[in-house]
Order: structure tokens, then sequence, then C-alpha cells
């Protein structure tokens, strides 16, 4: 290892002395991964145009089945928009977004699947936890895995890295939802649904395990957890990095501006992703206006890298701090286009009958070092704290979800998949648990009682539990337990476990009845990143301040 090390400390030195600098020059065991990162990153061919897949020419007679719209976004906090009062900044209203809440439902507690983007993924598309079937922890390649497992934390929480795992340990591209789950895109194409993906996908990367072999007629997007949004040195855009994150530093390397169609090579999107992805979903709306279709917008806003359109940059000369007007931007620049894919269904006479769902894969990042994205919650992604999982979560479809309500009781992203499958007349499968259940007849009024009366979330040995008022964080790295009263307490401030030892104990005891239910992971984990609950990265730790640490 040490003479891969001094010879990418010699090659960092050469291309430093040829003018390359930035990243290059941090040198060491991650300046050479992220030097070889750079040299692997795909170089995407010119732009194509997608020719969308033509529906019939003339609607059908009679009643039709009515459409599903699935919007994803990327790692957005719960006080990222304006719906709950507040929004990452008082000039970036989220008009749009709150719309799908104020014309139909808002679940105040709508959880996630994970902490993190892959699991709460496949839970969407499955409707399963996803560690039923062993997709405990996010895909990432073992370079990612070793900047990360090294850089994350502070001198007095080191992150720690599991090297002996690297060989059990397979290709990225071979970490993915098995086969023989069954994806909601999959039941809807079974009921005559055409189904279609856009964005990111990030549930596996081979020809067997793309969107299109897992129940998808069209896939445009990419299979990475994330992407460039525009060239780096693109004249249109605004970048952010963050150079104290090891992960932003890996995403900078590493990542091509590039999409695919169908499996076909990658090429360049027709400028930035966000409006590109709206571009084309508005496309594939209009060749299917005449059949029933899923569609699922999976867009990789407002994951890092921190790029923004340099319209939506000038348009909030208000925001002092560039990192957060970077940020505020892409909100401002997301929201404008989830308005045009509702105008797009409006404009085809297909608002009405149409189930628009949005949520987000888990709540905002403490990479970013922003505070505040999850007001007024607790936590960041990759940690079980509210902050982590609590997102935004809206249903509408006029004249079956009544408008302007609330839904209090814990819901979670796999019911998306019973709910879709019950909108569309689809089956859902009776040869497994399946764990989401169908919430319109909770919204309509017609089914007692409450839709779960426990939640669970794993990531290797942290664990979590809820059950009505009561909370526990159990974790193994440090061994401690934390009980948390939501009722009195949803932010999760005060420790109760000492107060209620036979709470701790009753709950304990599900964890370990639910974890015999579960599956092996598929692979492992290679890494433990510690993650501060109170201080975003970037920031001094507090005196007093929590750290989880989250196995990946």
């Amino acid at each position: 290892m040490n003479r891969w090390i001094k010879r990418g400390a010699l090659a960092l030195a050469l291309l430093a002395g040829a003018g390359i600098g930035g990243w290059y020059a941090i040198g060491g065991r991650e300046g050479l991964i992220l030097l070889v990162a750079s040299w692997r990153k795909p170089t995407p061919a010119p732009h194509r145009e997608v020719a969308w897949q033509q529906g019939p020419q003339t609607p059908p007679a009679g009643r039709r089945p009515p459409n599903v719209v699935l919007i994803l976004a990327d790692d957005m906090g719960h006080n990222d928009i304006s719906f709950y009062g507040g929004g990452v900044d008082a000039s970036v209203p989220t008009p749009n977004i709150d719309s799908i809440g104020r014309e139909g439902v808002s679940f105040s507690a709508g959880y996630a699947g994970n902490a993190t983007c892959a699991p709460s993924r496949a839970a969407l598309m499955t409707g399963r936890y996803p560690t039923r079937f062993g997709f405990e922890f996010t895909p990432t390649p073992i370079g990612f895995a070793r900047v990360v497992g090294h850089g994350i934390g502070d001198g007095s929480h080191p992150s720690i890295y599991h090297a002996d795992r690297e060989a059990e340990t397979p290709d990225v591209a071979d970490m993915a939802v098995p086969s023989t789950e069954v994806t909601i895109a999959a039941l809807l194409q079974k009921a005559g649904y055409h189904t279609l993906h856009l964005g990111k996908w990030h549930l596996g990367e081979t020809d067997a395990t793309r969107p299109d072999a897992r129940g998808f007629d069209e896939s445009l997007g990419f299979y990475a957890g994330a992407s460039m949004f525009l060239k780096a040195d693109d004249a249109d855009v605004v970048n952010a990095k963050q150079d104290f994150d090891p992960i932003d530093r890996f995403l900078w390397a590493a990542l091509p501006w590039g999409v695919r169609y169908n499996g076909s090579e990658m090429f360049e999107p027709k400028g930035y992703m966000t409006d590109y992805l709206t571009d084309e979903a508005v496309k594939a709306i209009h060749a299917n206006r005449n059949r029933p279709f899923f569609v699922y917008l999976a867009y990789n806003a407002i994951h890092t890298p921190l790029q923004a359109t340099r319209e939506d940059f000038d348009a909030l000369p208000g925001i002092p701090d560039h990192t957060r007007r970077v940020y505020a931007a892409m909100v401002r620049n997301l929201d404008r286009n989830v308005g045009r894919v509702l105008q797009a269904l409006k404009d085809e006479g297909l608002d009405e009958n149409t189930l628009v769902i949005f949520t987000s894969d888990n709540g905002g990042a403490n990479y970013i070092g922003l505070d505040g994205l999850n007001a007024p919650y607790r936590g960041w992604k990759a940690t079980f704290y509210e902050g982590g999982i609590r997102v935004p979560f809206f249903m509408r479809w006029a004249g079956v979800i009544q408008a302007g309500s609330t839904y209090d009781a814990p819901v979670s992203h796999f019911d998306v998949f019973a709910t879709a499958a019950a909108a569309a007349s689809a089956a859902i499968p009776s040869d497994r648990t399946i764990d989401g259940v169908n919430l319109l007849p909770f919204l309509a009024g017609t089914a007692a009682g409450r839709p779960h009366d426990i939640l669970f979330w794993r990531s290797g040995p942290y664990r979590t539990v809820q059950k009505g008022r009561w909370k526990l964080q159990a974790m193994e790295t440090p061994k401690v337990s934390y009980l948390y009263d939501l009722a009195a307490d949803p932010s999760e401030k005060a420790d109760v476990a000492a107060a209620n030892p036979e709470v701790v104990a009753e709950l304990t005891a599900l964890l370990d009845a639910h974890d015999r239910e579960q599956a092996k992971p598929i692979w492992p984990a290679l890494f433990e990143g510690a993650i501060n609950v109170d201080t975003p990265l970037g920031k001094p730790s507090k005196p007093g301040d929590v750290f989880i640490y989250w196995s990946n």
C-alpha cells in the first residue's frame, strides 16, 4: 500500500506542477483515490433527443384508470419547503410543492423508509422494509467508502473503517434490489399501465437490475446515487463546494453529467439536470395522455454537488451566505419544475384523474454545512432522529382525497406501493409480507385505527422503533439506547430512558423480534460514519453534542 501511496503522491505532484490543482493537491490516500475516480469518470456522448413511445392518439371510451405520478426529491429537509411555515429562506417560497398538500392531504408524520437514499427508494418501490431482502445499505463504490470512512467525524469521534470487509464487497453495479422483489412499476405494468422512470435510480446498475428491467417500460436517467447538474465550468452554473466534506470531494471528482435511455450509452442532457428531467417528463406525459401511466420522477435535486442555475442564483441577492444561496436557488428551481409537471397534467386534462405523490427520500444532510434544514426536528440524513426520517409527504387526487386535509398518524414510504396499487386496481403480491398499507380508506374515514402501530428502521447495529408516543434509538457504537416521548418532545431533546426502563425493555424486545424476520445484508457495511446530530459538518462541535455512528 505504501508503494501505491508514494506513486499516487508523485502523480499528484506532477499534476499539480502541470497546473491541475484543486482537489488533486489533497495528496495522500484520499488524493490518490480521487485521482483514480476522476480518471475512471465516464465521458458522455453528445446530447441526443429521446423519442418517447407514443400512446393512442385518441382517448379511450368510458371511465379510465387513474394515472399515478410519484415525484421524489433527494435530501430535501422538512424545513426546505414553505408548507410548514418555514422554508430554506424567507425569499424562497415553494408554492407548487405546497399546492400538492393544500389540494390534497399532508401527512404530518410522514416517514422515510430509511435515513439514506437507496434503502428508502427500495421501500417505495417494493412496499417492504428493505431489510427484509437484504438491501440494508446504500450502494457505494469501495473508493467512496474509503474516503468517507476515514474522513467523517472529528478528533473525539472518528469514523470506523472495516478494511477486512472489502473482500466480501461486490462491485457497486451489483449492489441491487434482488430480482425476486416485485416493484410497483412491474405491478402497474401488469395492470396495463405504461410505466416511466426519470432521474435517479440507485437500485442496481446491471442489465438485469436497471429500471427498464424492473418494470419500467421506459427509463431516462442515471443509475448512480448522484449526478452533476451541469458541467462545473458551464457559463450558466454557480457552484458551491464543501471542501470540509469528504463526500463532496468525491462527488466533484467522480460524477459525470450524463443520462441513459433504456440502457443506452451515456449521453449529455440538454441543460440543467432538473430542468431537463422536467422537460422530458412533460413530453412523456403528452405521449401517454390517452392511456394510463405511472411516472416515477426521481429528481437528484437537492442532493450535492450543489449547483444552481445563474438565473435562480441571481434571483436571490438577499441571501448573503454563498452556500445557502446556491442551495436555496436549487430549491427554487425544483419547486418551479414541480409546477411545470402539475401544469402539464392540467394542460392534458389529466390532473383530476391523477394520483400525485410528493415526498423526499430522507431528511436534509449535515454535510452541506447549513443549519435549520430539518427544523423543528433534531438530526440529519444518516440518523434515525426525526430530522433524518420525517419528510414532506403529500398526496393529491381530486374527488378522492379531501383537499386541504391533514393526516396525523404515522405513515411510511412503503405505503406508496399499496396505495398506488389500490388506485390502479392492481392486486398486490400474496406470496410475501407487504409492510405498506393502502392509505386511501384511512383518508376517507372508512378504515378504523391507524395504518401502523409500530414502525422500524435499521442500519447495521443502529436500530430504531417507534410505537405510539415512544421512540427508542438503540446503537452499539457506543452501546447506548435513547428513549424519546414524541408526544411531549417531538424534537427528541430529552432522553427519558433512565426514567422508563420498562418501556426500554419492551421496545428492545420488539427490535429483537423484528430483527429475526429480516434478511442478512447482501453486502457488508464498510464504515461507521460519525454523524453529529446537533451541529452540521464544517462547524465546530459544541459541548453536549450527540454523535451517531451510521453504518454503510
